[in-house]
């Protein structure tokens, strides 16, 4: 990993946290998505929304229904929730995203806590 992706993790975060504070929890994963975007869009931050994450199979590139979230600067994988409790089967979610991506650094941010600091996780491959 670069340093120049350490201040678009950190806008990515802020960014993330300005959705939190305007919105609060229980809203749907699509507003929350919705709302990302639109922080990252005025931060001037380049990013993609759901981006189609192939399987790659014994030679074969199978389009199995993989989507990331937002992908932040061609390099960040965002999961994003809106659950009560994330589970090891969120965390394992985003690990295969970034093992199938290539790319090292996703942040799975679950928005449905009262305090931002306890719906994000960063993960590092």
């Amino acid at each position: 990993m670069t340093d120049a992706v350490e201040p678009i993790a950190k806008g990515l975060v802020d960014a993330a946290f300005q959705v939190h504070r305007a919105l609060g929890p229980g809203l749907l994963e699509s507003a929350y998505e919705e709302c990302l975007a639109h922080e990252l869009t005025h931060r001037k931050t380049a990013f993609q929304r759901q981006v189609g994450l192939p399987i790659s199979y014994k030679g074969l590139q199978l389009d199995a229904g993989y989507r990331l979230d937002l992908l932040a600067a061609r390099c960040i994988v965002v999961e994003i929730k809106s659950v009560e409790t994330i589970l090891p089967i969120h965390q394992a979610q985003i690990m295969t995203y970034l093992k199938l991506s290539g790319l090292r650094l996703g942040f799975l941010i679950n928005f449905n806590v009262r305090l931002f600091k306890h719906g994000v996780r960063r993960v590092v491959l």
